[in-house]
């Protein structure tokens, strides 16, 4: 879509569930029911009951590894300090899976964990030298968390570990003491995502918020959507 495309759809963030849902319902005659199908059936597995705040990721592989990871185990937002370096997936890695997923760009990490804490998580920083729990051991019933990673060469920075509310790592058995980014934040995704999956809480997303989200998507999935909208709605 457009860069003024995409500046109308967040013009129109933030709607009843019913606005995007009567857009949604005309779009949809556009799609095959197949293609309609598959984007009802992604969306019912994402969630942002967790999410994902990556600190000054330097490498545009791990930032393009990070998307699709969180993109394919149904991570809805991810969250960018970008005080040192922008966050800025490769296009040829990423293959298009940024269009399905939400990134939200802070300017410093106070701003970015005042965010996250204002809309209810808790903060985890991911680091291999504290021994506070692992994934197997974390609690991830106990309310929605953000996992923080940091950059590359220096890890999570000194105002990420003051602000955690939990530390975990993944425990090593080789000589060697940490993992890539990209190849951490894989491995506590996944199994912290199965923790949640499996769990009882209510960890999909509600209503409006999948009324907002299938609307944006049936957008990218319908050539020239914007204007078929617009002359339908104006």
């Amino acid at each position: 879509m457009t860069s003024t495309e995409n500046r109308w759809i967040a013009a129109h963030s933030g709607l009843e569930a019913s606005w995007y849902d009567e857009r949604t319902e005309y779009m949809t005659q556009f799609l095959l029911e197949s293609r309609a199908e598959v984007l009802r059936r992604t969306l019912a597995q994402r969630t942002r009951y967790m999410t994902v705040c990556m600190e000054n990721t330097f490498h545009p592989q791990n930032a393009s590894a990070l998307v699709r990871t969180c993109e394919a185990f149904g991570i809805q937002d991810i969250h960018t300090v970008e005080t040192l370096c922008r966050f800025n997936p490769n296009v040829d890695i990423v293959r298009g899976t940024d269009k399905w997923v939400d990134i939200r760009r802070h300017p410093s990490t106070g701003e970015a964990l005042s965010s996250l804490r204002q809309a209810g998580y808790r903060i985890v920083a991911t680091t291999p030298h504290r021994l506070d729990c692992t994934p197997e051991s974390f609690d991830a019933t106990g309310g929605p968390f953000a996992l923080v990673f940091g950059t590359e060469h220096a890890g999570i920075s000194d105002e990420v570990i003051e602000a955690a509310d939990a530390f975990i790592r993944i425990p090593m058995c080789g000589f060697v003491e940490s993992l890539n980014v990209s190849a951490s934040a894989s491995i506590l995704i996944y199994m912290l995502m199965s923790k949640v999956r499996s769990s009882d809480i209510d960890w999909q997303l509600p209503g409006r918020d999948r009324a907002e989200i299938l609307f944006r998507w049936t957008m990218e999935s319908v050539k020239d959507s914007y204007r078929i909208l617009m002359k339908r709605f104006g």
